[in-house]
């Protein structure tokens, strides 16, 4: 099979198509002709023209292929414009991937559906940016403004303000509702998502948006809960970075697939159930070692990660699917983390029910709840 696989190849090598063909290898800038490639390396010329469709897509063809040390892709072709079109996969598959529905068919261009995506978030999506409707914010009394909801990315922040015992004004912006879409809000995260904060301590007013990058604002504008040594701040930073890196897995992956979209879809959920039960196991040996995300130092890295554990159990209901119970060291941590006062205050601002504050204005604000 491999000599006929390597005969196919040579006697391509006369065909017009294939002489003009070049490839790139992905992984760095050299260009090689298909001779040099079939002198050196015969597996990635195979693999190239079976990409450009200069050989039949076989068991044989595609075996030899898939030994290529490199990846290589054909070049981009040109439409009559000689505008670049999108280029295939330098392998081909003798098994068809699936679709779900079954009829569906990837465009050449992708178009927003009439309808929308359907699920609870659906409407909130859109392909473009920027506000869709005119629509002031309130301003309070205290010079930090908050616009948030009571989300894990919201928890974060009103963790950190009750921690550090400041008094702020927490604006509720629903975004089932769309809030996050109106012109004023906008102005400040032009990524129309929640929180985002207003300090008019300076003059104009600083805008912080990103869940993250308000964490490290207001610890180091209070000086606390972020080291300011460069080693233990770095160690921080990185779980920070972390948290903000793989939480999308989290809620847009596992959180979307499992609670939120319109159809259960196999292949989603075993997708980001999977990176999520790895995200718990790193986070379970870590705190098998640490009394806290840094050691023994409680900062901003617990209260970014804290919510988004939570999450799992108290917003998407997985503690059974994802055996939640199993990760001891973790538990243990989000006990001793969610015991605290003001994490047990912070969790309640720009909340959704009748035990939490849908607005914050003043520390005497939590008097108003009902008692637990």
């Amino acid at each position: 099979a491999i000599k006929r696989t390597r005969g196919r190849i040579l006697s391509n090598l006369l065909n017009p198509a294939t002489s003009a063909l070049s490839c790139r290898a992905q992984a760095g800038s050299r260009s090689f002709s298909p001779r040099t490639l079939f002198r050196k390396e015969p597996r990635t010329l195979c693999a190239l023209l079976l990409g450009a469709n200069l050989l039949p897509v076989n068991s044989s063809n595609s075996a030899f292929a898939c030994r290529s040390p490199l990846l290589f892709a054909r070049p981009a072709s040109t439409d009559s414009n000689n505008t670049p079109q999108a280029t295939s996969p330098a392998m081909s598959s003798d098994k068809p991937v699936p679709s779900l529905p079954e009829s569906y068919v990837v465009p050449a261009v992708w178009t927003e559906p009439e309808d929308g995506l359907g699920g609870t978030m659906g409407k909130m999506n859109r392909p473009i940016a920027g506000a869709r409707f005119d629509k002031a914010l309130p301003r309070g009394e205290h010079p930090l403004q908050l616009y948030s909801l009571g989300t894990p990315n919201g928890h974060k922040v009103t963790i950190l303000l009750e921690e550090l015992g400041i008094e702020y004004d927490a604006w509720k912006i629903n975004i089932m509702q769309l809030d996050q879409f109106g012109s004023e809000f906008t102005k400040i995260n032009p990524n129309s998502k929640i929180p985002a904060l207003l300090d008019y301590s300076e003059n104009p007013p600083i805008r912080v948006f990103e869940s993250g990058s308000i964490l490290m604002y207001i610890a180091d504008k209070y000086g606390k809960f972020y080291p300011k040594e460069l080693r233990p701040r770095t160690e921080c930073l990185n779980w920070v970075m972390w948290q903000m890196g793989t939480a999308p897995f989290i809620g847009g992956g596992f959180g979307h697939f499992y609670k939120y979209a319109p159809i259960k879809i196999e292949y989603g959920i075993n997708r980001y159930s999977m990176e999520t039960k790895r995200q718990l196991d790193l986070l379970d040996k870590h705190l098998a070692e640490n009394k806290y995300i840094c050691g023994e130092e409680y900062t901003i890295a617990d209260m970014a990660i804290f919510p988004w554990i939570r999450a799992i159990p108290v917003f998407y209901g997985a503690t059974e699917f994802l055996e939640f119970p199993s990760y001891k060291h973790l538990n243990a941590w989000m006990e001793r983390i969610g015991d605290r006062p003001a994490v047990k205050r912070g969790l309640k601002v720009n909340g959704f029910t009748d035990k939490d504050l849908a607005e914050r204005h003043s520390a005497a604000d939590f008097d108003k709840l009902p008692k637990e």
